[in-house]
């Protein structure tokens, strides 16, 4: 009896041992499977949105899974029945059930609800809705399956040779493949066939219901120039990103895949972005179009002041700390129809004003990169004070989003309309 209980419990330990050499088996299959090792692979491109030419590229046909890029082709789709005359922008589509069961990010709506063309773009671009994607390819599909094979096969007309899509929304499936060079390819095409619609893809924030939805589109609120256009998470892809970024008529469109959180990928996205405005440079001089100089101030956008500032500390290493304010003009009044700017602080002493704008541009370079740093004179009830500013934005939401940029990084700031004298 012992003797068959001492082979029962060999057996059994056996079994056990067995058990866990299949479950560590299994694990190293994982963790080495190259399809698992591949799949975050980090890739990258940037091209020169006029001449498309290559300014950066990192393994950019090698496929990758899209995530939530995919609803770029999604929206390219929509636009293309816009275009078409297939639906309008107040037609209603109705949400089914199989939309209703899709994993988040989502609205939420249930079975039977209708969503309007317009608000369902919206959802896309901010939200990132998977439902919504959903009920877009039903109601221009069918079903998503046939709509995945139209996306295809209008993947195929642009040019996207190594892309496929297996659904609307961008969740995980192996099937579902790209390439940075094809994504980059749909950027190009999606403003050049559909640029009357390519504005909502700088929409930063969607009411719908009783609930806003920001954008998830970091770029928007923290690098000078993007007005689009979409990102992308699944946890097989990473983190990824195509911006497109427009600085004084020069437009650049970039793809980042694979970034280890949203904001390594961000960071990554502007410091590519950044190296390539710079490829556009002469004799190591910045290159500014001439509406961005001030005719009779010589006023040079901020970043180009940065640059000779930090060449001056490189040659006066006695002062490492020394910042020549002399590249930033002092004026006696207001420039006209400046449009608007932010101040960052109003001084008696006019050193201290032209060091507090060049602090401003070096503490958010990405947001006041190509703004123009100025100091304006002006008479007080107590003197003479020198209200340090940066000028050149695109209107007073612009401004209000660099000011806030600034906050963040403890520093003061207030927008105004650079053409008053307040």
């Amino acid at each position: 009896m012992a003797k068959a209980l001492s082979v029962t419990r060999s057996l059994s330990m056996r079994g056990v041992v067995a058990v866990l050499l299949c479950l560590v088996a299994t694990i190293s299959f994982t963790v080495l499977s190259p399809s698992a090792v591949q799949a975050r692979t980090y890739t990258a491109m940037i091209i020169d949105g006029d001449t498309g030419e290559t300014l950066h590229e990192y393994r950019a046909d090698h496929k990758v899974y899209p995530a939530s890029l995919t609803k770029i082709m999604t929206l390219y789709m929509v636009f293309d029945a816009l275009e078409h005359g297939k639906v309008s922008l107040s037609t209603r589509m109705k949400v089914s059930k199989r939309a209703w069961g899709q994993a988040p990010s989502k609205l939420g709506l249930q079975p039977g609800e209708t969503i309007s063309v317009k608000d369902a773009i919206l959802a896309l671009v901010t939200k990132s809705a998977n439902d919504i994607a959903v009920v877009v390819a039903e109601h221009l599909g069918g079903t998503e399956i046939k709509f995945a094979q139209m996306m295809t096969s209008e993947a195929r007309r642009l040019g996207m040779s190594r892309t496929t899509f297996r659904n609307a929304s961008g969740l995980p499936n192996r099937g579902q493949m790209t390439t940075a060079r094809d994504m980059i390819k749909l950027a190009v095409a999606l403003r050049k066939n559909y640029g009357s619609y390519y504005h909502y893809f700088a929409t930063q924030k969607f009411r719908f219901g009783n609930r806003t939805y920001g954008n998830h589109n970091n770029l928007l609120a923290s690098y000078y120039g993007t007005d689009g256009i979409k990102t992308g998470y699944i946890n097989a892809s990473g983190f990824n990103l195509v911006a497109s970024v427009n600085r004084n008529g020069k437009r650049l469109i970039g793809v980042v895949f694979g970034g280890r959180t949203a904001r390594t990928r961000d960071d990554q996205m502007k410091k590519l972005l950044d190296q390539a405005y710079m490829k556009l440079t002469k004799d190591g001089e910045i290159v500014v179009p001439r509406p961005r100089i001030s005719p009779e101030d010589k006023i040079l956008p901020a970043d180009a002041q940065l640059l000779i500032a930090k060449r001056s500390t490189l040659r006066e290493a006695e002062q490492p700390g020394r910042i020549d304010t002399q590249t930033v003009v002092t004026r006696l009044k207001p420039e006209a129809g400046a449009g608007w700017g932010i101040q960052v602080g109003a001084f008696s002493d006019q050193r201290r004003a032209q060091e507090a704008v060049l602090a401003a541009a070096r503490t958010a370079p990405d947001v006041l990169r190509l703004t123009r740093a100025a100091v304006e004179q002006q008479a007080s009830g107590t003197g003479v004070v020198y209200r340090a500013r940066l000028l050149g934005f695109d209107g007073e939401n612009e401004a209000r989003a660099a000011c806030d940029a600034l906050k963040r990084e403890n520093v003061a700031c207030i927008p105004v309309n650079a053409g008053d004298a307040g």
